[in-house]
């Protein structure tokens, strides 16, 4: 496998660290896209202080998923795809190729969310400000130190998104009581609101982001399971404490009776509880979400298409050219046109099923690719269980395909 020197500041302890933090962050970040603050906001109106249930569900099983892929491939030491192609020749690329595809078309979608986010925070052109950010992100992958660049990017902006969230949360001043007495004790339970989370969060290339950028970090094999399990749940729990921070934030404006405008609910929402200087937060917000998403979906979609012996320049290159297509097509089409970004959701339901599969059949069956290490039979039933909820999201993902395409 590829030295880490070249992906980080060195094989020392304080670059392991900061990769390490960089693979939580990355992973973070990665699922917390427009995407992320679209539904969170739409689903807050929706549901009010019971969303707080669907958001604990979607948090337990984001943990099942995100700690058995962690440590499958983090003691392997091998890449998804890799894996894949070792228990049955071919699926690996049958899942490289889903990953990239998925993520090429989302990508898109991650550049328009900068330049709306741009355009609330300083009133910039949407197709300038996402061609400055396509620009901003290409320039991290030329860096001579690309991997702590990558790092320190995703570290930075993902606390300030937290931050800025927490401050509006407070502004808003939402029911609390009332949110927890809902998390369990639910007023309504939507269990589509609750699959469409645990899609949004880890489907797709989001579930392998952090994994694959933990291989970079030299804390790999048996030696460091602990540090891969704990790694993999402050990952998931700086996403949900984003989720959480910002369904309080809405709450407290829509329990206060404030009516939201229906083309941008989020960004009327903070405007309504923190006025103008909330409006402008939300386009920092919305901008950081998507700049990371920009990186994460790049970042993972190009390990999935090149090898770990592939030289690390020779990535990045890759990843650059990839960044450089979709801000392409977001200039000439303005967005990707919303029946490709239906279709990539769908390809994302499907993703999650079969690369988990091959993961927990690595953990339970194949010993000899996990460095003989022994598998806890309790994290891989948790696993199992989380494996067949993804089932149900693979079939709503091939319903949606059916649709689309009748």
């Amino acid at each position: 496998m590829e030295s880490t020197a070249t992906l980080t500041s060195g094989t020392t302890k304080a670059g392991r660290r900061s990769a390490l933090l960089g693979a939580m962050f990355l992973m973070a970040t990665s699922a917390i896209g427009p995407g992320f603050i679209t539904q969170t906001a739409a689903f807050t109106v929706q549901l009010g202080a019971a969303f707080a249930f669907a958001i604990l569900v979607s948090i337990l099983v984001d943990i099942a998923v995100q700690t058995n892929v962690w440590r499958v491939i983090g003691v392997s030491g091998m890449r998804a795809q890799e894996l894949g192609n070792k228990v049955l020749p071919g699926i690996g690329w049958f899942l490289a190729g889903l990953v990239f595809l998925g993520g090429l078309v989302f990508n898109i979608g991650n550049i328009a969310g900068t330049g709306l986010g741009t355009n609330a925070m300083m009133g910039l052109d949407p197709k300038l400000g996402g061609a400055i950010s396509a620009v901003i992100a290409i320039l991290i992958f030329l860096s001579k130190r690309a991997g702590v660049a990558l790092d320190k990017i995703v570290v930075i902006l993902g606390a300030l998104m937290i931050l800025m969230t927490l401050y509006v949360a407070i502004v808003s001043a939402p029911p609390l009581g009332e949110a927890l007495r809902n998390t369990v004790m639910p007023e309504k339970v939507d269990f589509l609101v609750i699959t469409t989370l645990i899609g949004g969060t880890i489907g797709g290339y989001i579930t392998y982001a952090g994994a694959h950028r933990l291989l970079d970090s030299g804390a790999t094999g048996v030696e460091h399971v602990q540090e891969i399990t704990r790694s993999s749940i402050v990952g998931i729990l700086v996403t949900c404490v984003m989720r959480v921070l910002l369904f309080l934030a809405i709450l407290g404006v829509v329990a206060g009776g404030v009516a939201l405008a229906n083309n941008n609910l989020a960004a009327s929402a903070f405007e309504a509880a923190a006025g103008e200087i909330g409006l402008r937060m939300f386009g920092v917000i919305l901008w950081a979400a998507s700049v990371t998403s920009v990186i994460g979906a790049a970042y993972t979609s190009v390990s999935f298409i090149t090898k770990s012996t592939t030289p690390e320049r020779t990535r990045n290159l890759i990843t650059v050219g990839f960044i450089t297509f979709c801000a392409v097509a977001y200039l000439l089409i303005g967005q990707a046109p919303q029946q490709l970004l239906i279709f990539a959701g769908a390809f994302n339901g499907l993703i999650l099923p079969v690369g988990f599969a091959v993961l927990l059949w690595v953990a339970w069956r194949r010993r000899d690719l996990m460095q003989g290490y022994a598998y806890p039979k309790w994290l891989l039933i948790i696993g199992v269980l989380a494996w067949l909820l993804t089932l149900f999201l693979g079939w709503n993902s091939l319903v949606g395909l059916t649709k689309l395409w009748a």
